[in-house]
């Protein structure tokens, strides 16, 4: 019977080795797949003909197609602020909140979120935008394993089936979010976004002027 039972234990061992093993190669696959990213940074646009009322709206839009949601909007500054997003893992296919390589193996490995700050301001007759997005990755400390065969246990407790995130009263006082450095390929995608959407906007505003005509 104890023979019988160790060979179970062994195989119930042996899954949870697999499930962490398939996890890993999907994520060292992830990296390799992933492209860098090369584009120039940009943080801040100018756009003329559109009002800072109709560039906030515009703003909202492509930040909830970037499943963000709105903190803080202020239309009298010109003030925009999300709640913390937590980053998209690689089986979320549908995001877009990862952009090149670096950033997607950073929000697989490690429990990161990001929050987008908007400046919507008026120069004249432009609107300038300008954006910023701040990553925090969570630090949370480690429990006390006593074998490598319990890794699944490092941090909450849990099991070779189900990786539970219920923290001890200790741990939820010794988490923390930690500053890293701004997120600047998305905060240029960001804008690229809305300045291709303001694009659109004014050339359906013109054909709309022209059909009254």
């Amino acid at each position: 019977m104890d023979i019988a039972c160790h060979r179970l234990k062994l195989k119930h061992t042996d899954r949870g080795h697999n499930w962490l093993s398939a996890i890993a190669g999907c994520l060292f696959l992830l990296a390799g797949c992933a492209q860098p990213y090369h584009e120039e940074a940009i943080e801040q646009i100018d756009v003329p003909d559109i009002s800072r009322e109709e560039t906030m709206k515009l703003a909202e839009d492509i930040l909830a197609q970037l499943h963000f949601s709105i903190d803080k909007i202020d239309p009298k500054s010109g003030y925009i602020r999300t709640r913390p997003l937590p980053g998209s893992q690689f089986f979320e296919f549908w995001r877009g909140d990862n952009i090149g390589g670096d950033n997607h193996l950073q929000a697989n490995w490690h429990s990161i979120r990001r929050t987008v700050e908007l400046d919507i301001t008026e120069r004249g007759e432009k609107i300038r935008i300008g954006c910023n997005v701040k990553v925090q990755r969570l630090s949370l400390p480690e429990r006390q394993i006593t074998s490598t065969t319990r890794a699944y246990d490092m941090f909450s407790e849990s099991s070779p089936y189900l990786q539970k995130f219920a923290f001890s009263s200790e741990q939820e006082r010794s988490m923390a979010w930690i500053d890293l450095d701004d997120d600047n390929p998305l905060a240029t995608e960001i804008l690229r976004r809305i300045r291709e959407r303001i694009l659109d906007h004014r050339i359906k505003k013109h054909q709309m002027t022209r059909n009254k005509i």
